[in-house]
């Protein structure tokens, strides 16, 4: 009788706990995690062709210095493709939904990332002596963690770039300001420029080429883990 009243009187487990311990279980997870799947698998080369395209632009000044260098129109050309996909503003407007969708897929792994109090630490860390398929799922959550913030940021200034009118009006309905003076709003914007390219130096630009490689990584390891997901696991989860 006393363990039946008991487990009348237990609490229900929230959802705070229930994400907690066992996010895998949260239909809202289960939902975020079909959305960046997809958004993954299409925009997955797009990501990958504009990570190694970006890398290689980080020294376009120094690689320029010389105008009458061979360098030069592969340089420009790569520049071009990088911003317009060769396309002129068609392109930049494609680059654009291209930077959405990378920035959804940081919003939606930040999530996802979360493997459960129990696991949390060993999505910090990649065990090099795993096999290939856990291999590459250790990249994808260490990677994912700690250049979260960069790639963020990459997807918010492309946004920026592909639809500036959208960021400029909102400036100017938060911090309407005066036409003669530099608004604060027009300051962070500044930022997220220089944020997107580098610009604080040269060791900000080795930074930036090297960590540039990382939404390619990321895209290489996802479509892989979803590949093997799908084809090899038959939807089964890695283990722990």
């Amino acid at each position: 009788m006393s363990t039946s009243m008991e487990a009348t009187h237990k609490r229900p487990i929230s959802i705070w706990q229930v994400w907690l311990r066992h996010p895998e279980q949260l239909w809202m997870r289960r939902l975020l995690f079909q959305i960046h799947l997809w958004i993954g698998i299409v925009a997955g080369l797009y990501i990958l062709v504009m990570s190694l395209s970006g890398s290689m632009i980080v020294y376009r000044n120094e690689l320029e210095r010389n105008p009458t260098s061979w360098v030069v129109p592969l340089v420009e050309w790569l520049v071009d493709f990088h911003d317009n996909l060769r396309f002129g503003m068609m392109g930049r407007s494609l680059n654009g939904i291209g930077a959405i969708c990378l920035t959804l897929l940081c919003l939606t792994g930040a999530v996802l990332w979360w493997p459960g109090i129990t696991h949390w630490r060993r999505s910090l860390i990649v065990n090099w002596r795993s096999s290939f398929a856990r291999l590459n799922w250790d990249l994808h959550n260490s990677l994912g963690f700690w250049c979260f913030l960069f790639v963020t940021i990459w997807g918010i200034s492309g946004i920026y770039f592909a639809f500036p009118q959208v960021f400029n009006a909102m400036v100017d309905v938060l911090d309407p300001g005066s036409a003669d003076k530099l608004r604060f709003g027009d300051k962070v914007l500044s930022a997220l420029s220089d944020l997107h390219f580098g610009r604080f130096g040269t060791f900000a630009e080795a930074v930036w080429a090297l960590a540039g490689l990382v939404p390619a990584v990321l895209s290489f390891t996802g479509v892989f883990m979803c590949c093997h997901r799908l084809l090899v696991r038959k939807g089964a989860p890695l283990p722990k």
